[in-house]
């Protein structure tokens, strides 16, 4: 649910007009969510999105024109921290896609598969607007042990090496509890696992988990799953 008395303002980007009428028709039918505008391509959500501004897109990854990945980097990278924390939730027909992948890379808060159920499409929107991830870190990380390790064969072993040193560098920034916890979140693991692990509060997990977003400028638990990988902290293949 929404932590005010104003509903969720979302924003539906997809190719097939059925598809939309779909989600509308479930969405606008919640207290906490509101329609409040659509479009066929990602051309068109960029300069509709600017006008409306919604809360939460919904994103398919499939268009004409712009698909959801250009859109979705477009939508994402000039935000500044005056802007409202716009998250976008990727649509998809499978999970394992490197267009999923690529647009998780371009600060997407999570996916949901196409197929999924009215429920489970309501919980993934709370989910993204609270500033949670709608999937499991560990679904986040099956994408990257698929996709990571073709990423540095287009450049040579020192470019990779340096690239790796200046990933690395960005941890410098945290304390060496906040180094764990990122790696646990890295690893798939729960609040609750990391509190167990590391004899924590789940409470103090979680404070944790928002200074290492804050301090190394990333929207959610997707952000540092890929960070991790990014870093060395877990299991990129060489």
């Amino acid at each position: 649910m929404t932590t005010d008395s104003q509903p969720t303002r979302l924003f539906l980007v997809d190719d097939q007009e059925l598809v939309r009428a779909g989600f509308r028709m479930v969405l606008d039918a919640q207290d906490d969510m509101s329609v409040v505008g659509e479009a066929g391509d990602g051309m068109a959500a960029v300069e509709a999105i600017a006008q409306t501004r919604p809360d939460v897109v919904l994103m398919d990854i499939r268009m004409p024109r712009m698909d959801g990945v250009e859109t979705t980097r477009r939508l994402l990278q000039d935000r500044t921290p005056d802007d409202p924390a716009l998250k976008v939730l990727v649509l998809t027909t499978f999970d394992l896609d490197e267009y999923v992948f690529a647009a998780l890379k371009a600060g997407a808060s999570g996916f949901l598969l196409k197929d999924a159920g009215p429920a489970e499409l309501l919980a993934a929107i709370r989910a993204v607007h609270a500033g949670d991830a709608a999937m499991a870190p560990s679904t986040t990380r099956r994408l990257l042990e698929r996709f990571v390790p073709d990423l540095p064969d287009e450049q040579g072993r020192q470019d990779a090496a340096a690239q790796r040193r200046a990933a690395t560098a960005r941890l410098d920034v945290l304390t060496d509890r906040e180094r764990e916890v990122l790696e646990a979140v890295g690893k798939g693991l729960t609040n609750s696992e990391i509190a167990a692990e590391f004899y924590l509060a789940e409470a103090t997990v979680k404070t944790h988990i928002g200074r290492v977003l804050h301090k190394l400028g990333l929207r959610d638990r997707v952000q540092m799953v890929i960070t991790a990988y990014e870093t060395g902290l877990v299991g990129r293949p060489e």
